[in-house]
């Protein structure tokens, strides 16, 4: 616990480029998350490595993400919003929990099956390892609590382990995280293969809605979602883009799953594809406003960067001394 208040962790992977999925099943739903908890919001551009990335557009994209946290409505001085490269106590943390993480509990991760298929020629040691630097990213500043979507449960479950382990041998030095549970996002689907979920890295650009999309684009990938052809606007299992299209329009306009088809009863497809990209139009407008101001404003991002990157980097000092003396590191003379 950070100044009274309960401490909260997430972070993004600074590649691709935020699509509105993201946006709706976590970034919109932080917002308010400040007023509660002593928030960190990483951007994880440690983790990105783990895939072969080009330098000067890794830079780009992760100024660009934490930029979009502040455009969506994260206010910096509420909550700590820095890059996980910027604090070398991620690094430090992460090498010492590995020597409490067994090969078999990583051996086990299911995502790292599954991106070791997906870069068959870049099976690296940080992709096997990714979880323990996961870990250290949440217990470095003692969270209490961790938003997880069901792709990262089996993450947030190993961090749990490798705390008891430690604080088993060590005493009570690791907060143990739980999984935060608040308002949940709309689980937002790919617009063409509408079985799975949207992603900023799907190859088919039509696919996703990104946050910087402009209004025309927008409108132009959801006429071309995927339906199906009996042009009732109902929700149903069997129905899978048409009940996409519904559960996007109720968490752009706040409307519920009943209201939308009663408003749509008498429509067909085209009318309600429009309207659900106009309202995701009028949805995305402000945060695209602010982030087109705050890329003007360099100096102000560069203080944002320089003041939230020490704060983090305080915090995480204060665990990292606590580890390093509990496991007979030598005291620093300082």
């Amino acid at each position: 616990m950070l100044d009274g208040k309960k401490t909260l962790f997430s972070g993004m992977q600074a590649t691709g480029t935020l699509q509105l999925g993201n946006y709706l099943g976590a970034l919109k739903n932080w917002v308010d998350l400040g007023d509660e908890y002593q928030c960190f919001y990483s951007v994880v551009d440690m983790h990105s490595i783990t895939v072969r990335q080009n330098p000067a557009e890794l830079r780009k994209k992760a100024r660009a993400l934490l930029t979009l946290y502040i455009a969506a409505g994260l206010d910096p001085e509420k909550n700590c919003i820095y890059y996980q490269s910027h604090v070398s106590g991620h690094a430090e943390l992460s090498w010492i929990l590995s020597c409490f993480t067994y090969m078999g509990e990583l051996n086990r991760m299911t995502q790292f099956k599954d991106k070791a298929s997906k870069n068959a020629d870049n099976i690296n040691a940080g992709l096997f390892t990714y979880p323990v630097l996961m870990a250290a990213d949440i217990l470095l500043y003692q969270a209490d609590v961790v938003p997880v979507g069901s792709d990262q449960k089996q993450h947030l479950e190993i961090t749990r382990d490798i705390a008891e382990r430690f604080n088993g041998v060590y005493g009570d030095v690791f907060t143990v995280p739980e999984p935060y549970i608040g308002k949940t996002g709309a689980r937002i689907m790919s617009l063409q293969d509408p079985t799975k979920k949207m992603s900023k890295s799907d190859e088919n650009p039509n696919a996703s809605i990104y946050l910087m999309d402009d209004p025309d684009t927008i409108i132009r990938k959801f006429k071309r979602a995927v339906t199906d052809s009996d042009n009732e606007i109902r929700y149903s299992e069997d129905k899978p883009g048409i009940s996409n299209l519904i559960d996007i329009y109720g968490a752009a306009t706040g409307k519920s799953i009943e209201e939308t088809e009663k408003e749509f009863a008498s429509s067909g497809y085209g009318d309600f594809k429009l309207a659900v990209g106009e309202a995701v139009v009028d949805l995305l407008k402000p945060t695209q406003d602010r982030y087109a101001e705050l890329v003007k404003d360099k100096a102000c991002i560069d203080k944002i960067i320089k003041v939230n990157g020490e704060k983090a980097d305080y915090y995480a000092k204060k665990t990292l001394r606590k580890v390093q003396k509990k496991i007979g590191f030598p005291e620093r003379i300082r």
